[in-house]
């Protein structure tokens, strides 16, 4: 017997093998069926998708043959591996001096025909072979030998699809693991940020209404500047927080509910006193829909439509409509409107298009990108048409899905 050669590239073989992650695991019906359909072809009693690692000859999947491994100085396959470009055959091992005295052909399964296509990887590394195998002796036709390299290719792309999908969990969960630290960094940032904050916006309180009289102005009229800048920076760092946990609310159970629930809750919140006008185009639809992320989308719109509004009456009108597919809604103002140049910027991070809102503050280029976040992670697209002096619309779409 004659033991099989160490491939040259041994050494960055056996590392190219072991990143499929394959050696030891389970059988899976997609290997199983190449090996059956492999035995059927070629009319053999054994097929199996052999890899070789450094001491032995392993079977991902076999049809005829009842062991899981065999030593590698044993195996057919290993002498296979060794000319990654060549078929190996051997027609009657009781004739071939290098396998009439080897134990797998003198004792069972009595391997007398051989034939192994080598799993090459596309850097072309062989990995082990798709081989098929007979107690007698046998030779393959050129069809049969065709169809065996393609099913050999086939064993390749699913090792491949394997190596990815690892991939992709590996980085999904890295990727999981850096949104929970930035999360967490937003919290932390925000609670150090917003501390000294509130601090300086009560000094310059205390300041005002005790000091006042000594305070020309000028002066006076930079504390009101610094209450407003402190105001400023901690909504832009409420705003980020948001953005940032904005991933976590699309995580959120999906529940069935009335639309007005949500629409009437925003309302609330942002028109405590009922200075504006609000018009409700639907009825009382049940969707089946992420709640918590759908009230912050309405609650970023409506704001805006109430913010960037420089009429007296402040009228906004809610709509909604669906098909088999999507759930559509869209919010309405008649405000000042967008410039057509800016309507595509405004759903980029700190994107900031007016100067100041109705109330004298500057925005903070967050809530509406916050927004188009929200609306992709639910399936579902935005957009926004606008026209200077009377009004904006934003519509948004949220794909249907079963509740769960």
């Amino acid at each position: 017997m004659k033991a099989p050669q160490i491939p040259t590239n041994e050494t960055i073989r056996l590392k190219a093998l072991k990143e499929y992650s394959v050696l030891d695991t389970l059988p899976e019906k997609e290997y199983d069926d190449i090996t059956q359909l492999a035995s059927q072809i070629c009319g053999t009693a054994i097929s199996t998708i052999s890899l070789i690692d450094e001491n032995r000859q392993w079977f991902k999947s076999k049809v005829g043959l009842e062991v899981a491994e065999t030593p590698k100085e044993y195996s057919f396959c290993g002498h296979a591996i060794v000319d990654p470009g060549q078929i190996f055959t051997v027609k009657d091992s009781r004739l071939d001096e290098r396998f009439q005295d080897n134990p797998l052909v003198v004792g069972d399964p009595h391997v007398v025909f051989y034939t192994g296509v080598p799993l090459v990887s596309p850097e072309g590394f062989a990995l082990g072979t798709l081989c098929v195998i007979d107690n007698k002796p046998k030779e393959l036709s050129q069809e049969q030998l065709k169809a065996l390299k393609a099913l050999s290719n086939q064993v390749v792309s699913l090792f491949e699809l394997r190596k990815s999908k690892i991939l992709l969990e590996l980085l999904t969960a890295d990727l999981e693991n850096r949104n929970k630290e930035l999360e967490k960094f937003a919290r932390v940032a925000a609670h150090d940020i917003k501390s000294p904050l509130n601090n300086i916006s009560g000094l310059i309180d205390i300041l005002l209404e005790q000091y006042s009289f000594s305070l020309d102005d000028n002066a006076k009229m930079m504390m009101s500047m610094l209450v407003t800048s402190s105001q400023t920076l901690r909504e832009l760092v409420d705003g980020i927080l948001e953005h940032s946990q904005s991933d976590h609310v699309l995580t959120e159970k999906k529940s069935v509910f009335k639309l007005d629930e949500v629409v009437t809750k925003s309302i609330e919140l942002l028109d405590p006193t009922n200075q504006y006008h609000f018009i409700k185009e639907y009825k009382a639809p049940l969707i089946t829909a992420n709640k918590i992320a759908l009230q912050q989308i309405f609650l970023n719109l409506i704001s805006n439509a109430i913010k960037y509004n420089d009429k007296e009456r402040v009228e906004i009108t809610i709509g909604f409509s669906e098909n088999a597919d999507f759930y559509t809604f869209h919010v309405l103002d008649n405000g000042a409107g967008i410039d057509k140049k800016y309507q595509e910027k405004i759903f980029d991070i700190f994107e900031i298009v007016a100067n100041v809102d109705r109330f004298g503050k500057k925005g903070t280029g967050v809530g509406l990108s916050t927004v188009k976040k929200l609306v992709k992670g639910l399936g579902g697209k935005i957009n926004v048409q606008s026209t200077k002096n009377t009004g904006t619309t934003f519509e948004f779409t949220i794909a249907k899905q079963d509740f769960l």
